[in-house]
């Protein structure tokens, strides 16, 4: 899904193109989609990492311009909140470490409708 617009007025059809966001952002995360996550994110967009660390836009696309480590990641638990202009995405990300374990973390997105699309200003990320 490319370039989403939130024309349609209502929570479940800001959720329903939210939820397709979502799962953008994961496939894009996967594939190291710099282009796509640029198309995503705002660009104040701020991550806070599981280590604590606070990542500007320049710096997340760079992160995520690298393979990730991690394999077999997915999103379930998927939870979208929309209220008004802003949508909190909180969902569980199961996925396989480097050693081979499994392991899961979390992830909350916060989306902001700007100028009629919806994108990604902000983001935190569990173990």
């Amino acid at each position: 899904m490319r370039a989403v617009r939130a024309d349609a007025a209502g929570g479940a059809a800001d959720a329903e193109i939210l939820r397709n966001l979502n799962r953008d952002y994961i496939a894009a995360f996967k594939q190291s989609d710099v282009r796509r996550f640029g198309e995503l994110l705002a660009d104040d967009f701020l991550n806070t990492r599981p280590d604590g660390t606070l990542v500007d836009r320049a710096g997340f696309l760079a992160q995520v311009a690298q393979p990730p480590a991690v394999s077999n990641l997915d999103a379930d638990d998927v939870r979208v909140r929309v209220l008004g202009d802003l949508a909190i995405i909180h969902a569980r990300m199961p996925y396989t470490r480097p050693d081979g374990k499994a392991a899961a973390g979390r992830y909350t997105d916060i989306w902001e409708r700007r100028q009629g699309r919806w994108v990604c200003v902000a983001a935190h990320v569990t173990g």
